[in-house]
């Protein structure tokens, strides 16, 4: 092995297996506080050794006993093949929550973070829209989407403390009460409740040969890969694909299983039109009635639409009201009878019984005023 210190001054190390830097104090309190043999084993072999084990399709914490372990950090590298596309950055356990990298992965053993070359608003802006999207669903479904935006996936090791840990671009909740992350910085493998969709957004990148390996040992349900119409030479096709969990696998599927109906094609239009188009309006109205009925909600119990619809409904009885007037002979303001304090809070049945019992627009509106009583 030889030493050499390059003009940054980062420590760089030459092994027959590969060429590794780090900064110099990082090297030397690896040493110090670790141990020679543990601090140069930090620096993996970027190739898997005969009797490497294949990641597993569910993560299991590693027992005392000896018993199933997680993919171990090799394994997760290797199954990555990282590329030109990121930047190997040295980065302690405890320096993760100061840093400002945007890291999409990150491994303890090695204390290195795989950093982003790509962060530009069209790699940001599907992530921003899914969000936009699902807000809408859950308006008509009645019930909240929570959506977490970039948000640390993390598998414990066995002191409970992060092991391994991805970047997603949006992870959704369709049960905001499920994610049970009060209190932790992010969510941990078999500790809080996956993302019902995590949406991974390649522009530069591909996920498919990076991250998807890891989704799919670590048990989440779906993934999206998007691939943006914006982006540069994309190394994939333009489009989204959707992966669902089968026992254990992915399996690309034609639509979402989060989502009922949404198909892969529909939703890679709704992520990249500059305006939503009426298609996609009809589609996220079908997708929230769907979700609805299957949970007994509807738009009346979001609050926001409740008070349009029952706006709309006041404006749709009032007019119905004006023209029997206007029918009767009586002249009414284009107000009547929203500007009347009881017609707020009045029945439509007590609107309906007020309008075909009396003549004139007092005897309605005394009518209106008993019945509030």
């Amino acid at each position: 092995m030889y030493y050499g210190i390059d003009f940054n001054k980062k420590f760089w190390i030459v092994t027959t297996v590969g060429v590794d830097y780090v900064t110099v104090p990082r090297l030397f309190m690896q040493i110090l506080t670790r141990g020679i043999d543990i601090a140069l084993r930090t620096f993996p072999r970027q190739q898997p050794s005969p009797n490497q084990e294949p990641l597993r399709s569910t993560p299991r914490r590693a027992t005392a006993s000896g018993g199933e372990s997680r993919p171990t950090s090799a394994q997760a590298l290797t199954e990555l093949r990282l590329d030109s596309a990121y930047r190997r950055v040295p980065l302690g356990p405890d320096e993760i929550g100061e840093s400002d990298c945007r890291f999409e992965f990150w491994d303890r053993d090695t204390e290195t973070a795989f950093e982003v070359r790509d962060v530009s608003p069209y790699h940001e802006s599907p992530a921003q829209t899914l969000s936009a999207l699902a807000e809408l669903i859950a308006a008509v479904r009645g019930k909240p989407i929570r959506c977490f935006g970039t948000m640390s996936l993390a598998v414990p090791g066995e002191d409970g403390r992060p092991l391994h840990i991805m970047e997603a671009d949006q992870s959704l909740y369709l049960h905001p009460e499920r994610p049970n992350l009060f209190g932790h910085e992010r969510m941990m493998v078999g500790e809080n409740h996956y993302p019902d969709v995590v949406l991974e957004v390649d522009r530069t990148t591909d996920v498919r040969r990076h991250k998807l390996k890891l989704y799919e040992a670590w048990g989440f349900p779906e993934l999206w890969v998007e691939v943006p119409d914006e982006a540069p030479r994309p190394r994939v096709p333009r489009g989204t694909t959707i992966y669902v969990l089968e026992k254990g696998k992915f399996q690309v599927a034609e639509s979402s299983r989060a989502f009922p109906g949404w198909t892969a094609a529909d939703i890679h239009v709704a992520l990249n039109e500059p305006r939503m188009s009426e298609y996609t309006a009809a589609i996220l109205e079908r997708i929230g009635t769907a979700l609805g009925e299957r949970e007994g909600s509807g738009p009346d119990d979001h609050p926001l639409l409740r008070s349009l619809l029952r706006s709309q409904r006041q404006r749709v009885r009032a007019a119905m009201v004006r023209e029997q007037m206007i029918a009767r002979g009586f002249e009414v303001s284009a107000d009547f009878p929203l500007d009347q304090p009881d017609f707020a809070t009045a029945s439509a049945q007590a609107i309906a019984n007020a309008a075909a019992r009396r003549e004139s627009p007092d005897d309605f509106v005394a009518m209106l005023r008993d019945a509030s009583r």
